[in-house]
């Protein structure tokens, strides 16, 4: 079989890693939901999820119904929460069926899911999701209290935990961050003061587990830091977090260039010399961002070869002068380490003006995949 030049390689072992260096930021009795949503952020929904069932994580969360279902189709059995909740009776009775917790945040999705307990004689646990300043999905802080009230009307329905979105926890200054968390805290008091038992409560994403103790609660929500990836690229002291991904492609032609030649569309580059350059297999189309046009490197034989021109849709161009080795099948690392140098997916986002949940996520499904 024909098989593409680039290939994705994800470390499962920097995978448990990252997850012992969040329990170390937690307390004893803190549980972990580990994030799996968009396929495990690029790296794979039910590889990532299978190694951190393994290591006794205590709930995975996903964004839509459709992957608790492949999740649970591959023999995933700890809970599995559906962040952005559900939107139909199709939705209600599939997490009923398939054993899902959704988040819930407005009466409709409580009728429906209520009416397909009802049906079927069953009990569903849920989370309820408080807006605590994000202004995304959420019952408005103010309200919370009134909605929980109402929900004491639907018996079939258990809250097993508040929930809410830290903002700006990756920011310099704490002082919306700490806002957020005394809203949510006093969100929490409210539904205990009723009764509610929650036992699940979790407001901490990466930045929040690594910056704000008091954002912990019962339960985390560590995502890109389980991937190796900084909640922002210049995130203040940095854990020493271990790069999951490795992203390589191949050199197709080395070419020399005069001096004053244009490189690319657009004739955004011209060489300032006599340049020796490399054509590289992967572009935009293949998950180099488009955005490192004239910015950033790759790496080839452990040297960081700067990109030169537009990146195409399936290729690119670094500049290799002085690397007389070089040569048409070299392998080309734009995400990764090889021979103690490395680009990381904080690199590309630096680069590229973005983050590296985007770099780790953008089109990458189609290369062939390997796990070690």
């Amino acid at each position: 079989m024909i098989e593409s030049p680039n290939r994705v390689k994800i470390d499962l072992s920097s995978l448990v890693k990252n997850l012992e260096l969040v329990k170390g930021f937690l307390g004893p009795e803190t549980k972990i939901m580990g994030i799996v949503k968009s396929d495990a952020y690029g790296h794979g929904l039910v590889p990532v999820a299978k190694v951190l069932e393994a290591k006794g994580i205590c709930s995975l969360g996903v964004a839509h119904p459709e992957e608790g279902v492949a999740l649970r189709k591959s023999g995933i059995q700890c809970p599995v929460v559906i962040l952005c909740g559900i939107r139909s009776r199709e939705d209600a009775a599939e997490v009923l069926a398939r054993r899902l917790t959704p988040v819930i945040f407005d009466m409709e999705a409580v009728e429906l899911l209520s009416a397909e307990c009802l049906k079927r004689g069953k009990k569903i646990g849920v989370h309820l999701k408080v807006d605590t300043g994000m202004n995304r999905l959420g019952v408005p802080s103010e309200r919370i209290a009134g909605f929980m009230r109402r929900l004491t009307d639907f018996n079939m329905l258990e809250v097993r935990g508040l929930t809410s979105h830290l903002s700006s926890a990756d920011e310099p200054n704490p002082e919306f961050t700490e806002m957020q968390i005394e809203r949510f805290e006093k969100a929490v008091n409210e539904g205990l003061s009723m009764g509610f038992r929650l036992n699940f409560n979790n407001l901490a994403n990466s930045a929040g587990v690594i910056r704000y103790k008091r954002s912990h609660f019962n339960m985390v929500r560590p995502g890109i830091m389980l991937y190796g990836g900084l909640p922002s690229p210049d995130f203040p002291d940095p854990p020493p977090l271990a790069p999951a991904m490795f992203f390589s492609g191949k050199v197709l032609q080395v070419r020399d260039l005069p001096s004053d030649t244009p490189v690319g569309y657009g004739r955004t580059y011209y060489t300032p010399g006599a340049r020796k350059v490399a054509v590289l297999s992967a572009g935009y189309g293949d998950g180099l961002p488009r955005s490192l046009s004239n910015k950033g490197a790759v790496l080839i034989r452990s040297r960081r070869c700067q990109i030169l021109g537009t990146v195409c849709m399936n290729m690119a161009v670094c500049d290799v002068t002085g690397m007389e080795e070089v040569a048409v099948g070299d392998e080309a690392v734009f995400l990764g380490t090889t021979g103690g140098e490395a680009v990381t997916g904080d690199d590309l986002a630096r680069w590229g003006n973005t983050i590296s949940y985007a770099v780790f996520c953008f089109k990458k499904k189609k290369h062939i995949r390997e796990y070690s």
